[in-house]
């Protein structure tokens, strides 16, 4: 069910993408313009053409045809980690996000300060806030959490 991207899925991984920044970062930053004009499915799905880094380093969760969620990785941290909306809390984000650390060794992500529900997701899936924080484009709050290796039994 999790396979490498293909340069075909590209508008499928854009629309959850994009889906997931309307839903959950919208409510937080109100930007209109960015979220509704700026953010386009087009545009984003032209970052995982053929050959592009992200689409190498990206794979999907294909249940027969139809992509339910997708995972990026830089090396060992997560870029990504995106389910739609619709088939959310049905196991297919904790199916990628094992599938990226018995695969690439993911060991540490960025998320949005303001999102309870993804950092409690990540901390039932052995990761930890590391007290590291930055703002990414001048506007936005992100936290580091990392995985702990011991909790693990690693």
């Amino acid at each position: 069910m999790i396979r490498p991207a293909r340069p075909q899925d590209a508008s499928r991984i854009a629309e959850i993408i994009i889906t997931n920044y309307r839903v959950n970062f919208y409510p937080f930053f109100h930007n209109d313009e960015f979220y509704f004009s700026t953010l386009n499915v087009v545009e984003m799905a032209a970052e995982y053409s053929e050959g592009s880094e992200e689409l190498l380093h990206t794979c999907v969760y294909d249940d027969n045809g139809v992509i339910k969620g997708i995972i990026r990785m830089n090396g060992t941290e997560v870029v990504k980690l995106y389910v739609e909306p619709q088939f959310q809390s049905c196991g297919i984000g904790a199916e990628l996000l094992e599938y990226a650390v018995n695969n690439s060794g993911a060991d540490n992500l960025w998320a949005l300060e303001y999102n309870a529900r993804g950092i409690a997701f990540y901390k039932r899936h052995g990761f930890e806030l590391t007290g590291e924080k930055m703002i990414e484009n001048e506007w936005v709050p992100l936290v580091k959490l990392a995985r702990n290796k011991h909790k693990q039994g690693e």
